[in-house]
């Protein structure tokens, strides 16, 4: 008897560890190797692993593949469709394994529908990538980024709401009345 459910059209490899409440939708497969977290919801069609890092609360949606060499943290959200990369210069011919780029999705990120993340790269806590946006850059903490490739346009809560500084560098989110400070372009939060 499990804690965590499978459709029975997916797919869960040996040595996988599956955190309680976990969801994973139909014709999805999870690979060798891959830790996953509780009240995790993975959507249909979805690939994971093999030697994934899944954290806690981590919402993904349809059609996403989750490659060797990527780290997500809690509460992080993929839409549909995204795409990860982990080699900058593939080619069919050439196995280049070894030369795996590391991707690591920091604590409540979010990104968009069809937005594809290129290897290598740090998504801080928080940030919100647009839809269709191309990250092939690092992304600071609270960054709201859109674009081909993406430019950071402002700065999020962590609701996800754009986030509006006074001349003392202050921003409160009407949300949930949180407040952020902005200093030498790092946004804190305050409450």
């Amino acid at each position: 008897m499990t804690n965590y459910f499978v459709h029975e059209s997916s797919y869960v490899d040996d040595d996988v560890t599956i955190g309680k409440n976990t969801k994973i939708w139909h014709f999805s497969h999870i690979l060798s190797h891959t830790q996953i977290g509780t009240n995790c919801s993975f959507g249909q069609n979805c690939v994971v692993g093999p030697n994934v890092s899944v954290g806690n609360g981590v919402k993904v949606q349809n059609n996403v593949s989750i490659y060797e060499g990527v780290t997500i943290e809690d509460d992080v959200f993929l839409g549909p469709s995204m795409v990860f990369t982990n080699i900058m210069n593939p080619r069919s011919f050439i196995v280049r394994k070894e030369a795996f780029q590391p991707t690591v999705l920091k604590r409540g990120a979010s990104i968009g529908a069809n937005a594809t993340i290129v290897c290598g790269v740090t998504i801080g806590e928080y940030a919100l990538i647009g839809s269709g946006a191309v990250i092939n850059t690092d992304v600071k903490p609270y960054a709201l980024m859109v674009g081909v490739p993406a430019h950071q346009i402002g700065w999020v809560s962590r609701a996800g709401n754009t986030l509006c500084f006074d001349d003392e560098g202050i921003g409160v989110d009407d949300f949930d009345g949180s407040t952020y400070r902005l200093d030498n372009e790092v946004v804190e939060p305050l409450s």
